[in-house]
């Protein structure tokens, strides 16, 4: 069963930066896209930001020229470096990883969370 573990959240005063990583327990063939989603109690979870193979990579608006998102293909290790971070940035981060399997049949990864919390 791949796991895929997060790191790299805390807290950090706001104009700070962070970089999330998260890191697969064994390679992942055929990925297809990766993504960060962010979660805030009482909201559901939000897409932030997500990187389709072969595309440009996407971004929530509220997160758009601060937020890179960046994959190792070797490691099946995805980024989400986070600069200028704001108070409206804090939530749990998860890490979405989704692979081709067959025709209309695609495997969806998820990881536990990370804490990012921003002080103002």
């Amino acid at each position: 069963q791949v796991q895929l573990v997060e790191s790299g959240g805390g807290l950090v005063q706001a104009g700070g930066s962070l970089r999330l990583s998260c890191e697969a327990s064994e390679t992942i063939l055929g990925i297809i896209e990766t993504a960060w989603h962010r979660q805030v109690p009482g909201k559901e979870r939000e897409s932030v930001a997500s990187l389709v193979s072969g595309r440009t990579a996407d971004y929530a608006d509220s997160v758009k020229g601060r937020f890179i998102i960046s994959r190792d293909n070797d490691k099946t290790t995805v980024y989400l470096q986070m600069n200028n971070l704001r108070p409206e940035d804090t939530g749990v981060y998860y890490c979405n990883i989704i692979a081709f399997r067959a025709v209309g049949l695609n495997r969806d990864y998820w990881g536990r969370g990370t804490q990012v919390t921003v002080s103002s």
